[in-house]
């Protein structure tokens, strides 16, 4: 989960994909408003006292407060659809003319002057004070038009003129707080997500350390026996199987003559054609100090053979300047699971290969039908 950086100009695709689900949501609130005005101004009409002809009540409360949200929700909408990156004005615009359009028609009921908070407190969603502030500027703009109506001016007070700017002011400020407390807690989120991922990303690296060869990143001889185990289970429930012992010949004579570190240096390059000729389904490891172990799956007898043996040609082709213009080779002991042998038997075997290979002149595979 990738939390995004509310301080930033820049906003991420997947929060604006969010910004565009929450604008719809509110849109889709404004319209139950709306209907939820209209119905409340039917039912009062019908069964409380009402100070209107029936023609002036269809006008000038039903009609025209109804069109003009009813415009303004479709026009936000449209703009949403269409130019989503300013969808956000124009659906605080539309929430504007709804509130005040409401509060204009219902003037003489004070608490209806709560319904200008709501555009505040929809853009608290968006964890942006500028825009709560700027939120707050168009409900005062609609108050100061709506005060042009000499009807609604008389109805106020001196008091009341100035308490309803300040009465949006406190709101927007607490408004503010919400946001500033919102991107705290963001703030925080995104730094212990941060943590977590980092920590992950060590223990997946300490993971990875603990099971390979720190020389040449093969697997180590401790998690090929665990991966030797598990593939021995599979094997007598009849997955295919093939064990490899790859030695590289003479090479206490390389150390001897040209250091420990030319040694080292020929280790990561035997590992390397091993690793480059084995399937993303096999499993090297780096057995002891210059002899390597293969486990080969989902392959014949036949393609095992030529795989080991195909790793074995390219060694012995390669060219090491450290060695001024030797060659180094390898002897393989290669052996397949069959159903008689247990893990420990077959390990033997695929050794007693490798030890015959070395014995009769080394760089060959030999296996166990050439011990028959």
């Amino acid at each position: 989960m990738k939390i995004p950086n509310l301080h930033s100009n820049h906003i991420p695709t997947g929060y604006e994909f969010k910004h565009s689900k929450w604008i719809k949501k509110m849109l889709r609130a404004y319209w139950v408003v709306v209907l939820t005005h209209v119905v409340i101004q039917i039912g009062c009409f019908q069964f409380l006292d009402y100070d209107r002809t029936p023609e002036d009540f269809m006008i000038h409360v039903l009609f025209w407060p109804t069109l003009a949200s009813t415009l303004a929700i479709l026009i936000a909408s449209w703009v949403e659809h269409h130019f989503s990156s300013v969808s956000f004005y124009s659906m605080s615009i539309a929430s504007t003319i709804i509130a005040w359009t409401i509060i204009h028609v219902n003037y003489d009921i004070r608490i209806i002057l709560a319904i200008c908070l709501l555009p505040i407190f929809a853009s608290v969603l968006f964890f942006s004070k500028k825009r709560v502030w700027m939120v707050c500027l168009m409900q005062i703009i609609g108050y100061l038009i709506v005060l042009c109506e000499p009807t609604y001016r008389l109805y106020l007070s001196s008091f009341d003129m100035v308490s309803i700017p300040a009465f949006l002011i406190v709101g927007t400020y607490v408004a503010q707080l919400i946001v500033t407390s919102g991107v705290e807690v963001l703030d925080d989120l995104q730094a212990s997500m941060l943590a977590k991922q980092d920590l992950i990303v060590r223990n997946a690296i300490m993971s990875k350390e603990s099971k390979t060869d720190g020389l040449t990143k093969l697997y180590n001889q401790s998690s090929f026996k665990d991966y030797y185990e598990k593939a021995f289970e599979y094997a007598t429930n009849g997955m295919s199987l093939h064990l490899a012992l790859m030695d590289i010949d003479n090479f206490k004579s390389i150390n001897d003559t040209y250091g420990h570190q030319v040694g080292d240096t020929i280790l990561e390059r035997v590992s390397l054609v091993i690793q480059e000729n084995i399937t993303s389904s096999d499993i090297a490891a780096r057995y002891g100090g210059e002899e390597f172990a293969l486990l080969m799956f989902e392959q014949s007898f036949e393609q095992a053979y030529a795989m080991v043996e195909q790793i074995r040609k390219k060694i012995a082709r390669s060219v090491h300047k450290e060695l001024e213009g030797s060659y180094i080779t390898v002897s393989v002991g290669l052996k397949s699971y069959s159903p008689h042998l247990t893990k420990d038997t077959l390990f033997e075997e695929v050794d007693a290969c490798l030890y015959t290979a070395k014995r009769t002149g080394k760089n060959k595979t030999m296996t166990s039908l050439d011990l028959v």
